[in-house]
């Protein structure tokens, strides 16, 4: 588990913004989330299951645009600004 030091930078707020299924699981459009500023994608995701169990059950579809780009769940190192956009984009169900 580690002692939890590490990665520095503090917390910040940020915009979720929730799409199609995940709005649906989470049971709301957008909320701002206190979340640390230097995380990976995969924490990002697991700090937003925390507040919304539901939506794990979508883990292994979604991704993430932040800031407008697409980020796929995995270690890759996100630096949030406060008040970054984060959008979870669940899988669009095509025909």
């Amino acid at each position: 588990m580690g002692s939890g030091s590490g990665l520095g930078g503090g917390r910040g707020s940020v915009s979720v913004l929730y799409f199609a299924r995940s709005a649906e699981l989470a049971g709301l459009r957008c909320e701002t989330l206190s979340v640390p500023r230097e995380i990976t994608s995969l924490q990002l995701w697991e700090e937003i299951v925390k507040v919304h169990p539901r939506l794990a059950l979508i883990r292994d579809q979604v991704v993430f645009a932040v800031r407008q780009e697409y980020v796929l769940l995995g270690d890759q190192l996100l630096v949030l600004q406060p008040g970054d956009e984060v959008a979870i984009i669940p899988p669009i169900s095509g025909g």
